[in-house]
């Protein structure tokens, strides 16, 4: 059986296990998992799911998309600083096949980070990103 993701809710019901390996792979970025809106984290495993044939990512499909996600919050600057110039090349080369490769798992999650206003000024300016 299926099951979806969950928040959690009062503390009575626990947080599902993609989100906390999504939480667990941002704070490995440099990211506070509070900084990031649940809804955005949501969508992000919800598209993981998608990229899996509706099932549950593998555990090691997380880090990437953390990575990519970490990027887009804090900018290139911050997260060279945070994660390494390694990491920074790494990340910025992703971000610019997904420019060129329309409906990959990464184009899904840069959009996502448009259009749900979490993307740094800096890292739309420097691929010249919009949404549409």
């Amino acid at each position: 059986m299926k099951r979806g993701s969950s928040i959690g809710l009062f503390g009575r019901f626990g947080r599902s296990e993609d989100l906390k390996r999504l939480d667990e792979a941002l704070r490995r970025c440099d990211v506070h998992p509070m900084t990031l809106k649940e809804a955005v984290k949501l969508a992000a495993v919800s598209l993981m799911k998608d990229e899996e044939g509706g099932g549950e990512p593998p555990p090691f499909a997380y880090p990437p998309a953390a990575e990519l996600l970490a990027y887009c919050v804090m900018g290139p600057d911050p997260f060279a600083h945070a994660n390494g110039e390694a990491a920074l090349a790494r990340v910025e080369g992703r971000v610019e096949r997904a420019l060129e490769e329309d409906g990959t798992l990464d184009t899904k999650l840069i959009l996502l980070a448009i259009t749900s206003g979490v993307i740094q000024p800096s890292v739309v300016e420097r691929f010249g990103l919009e949404a549409g």
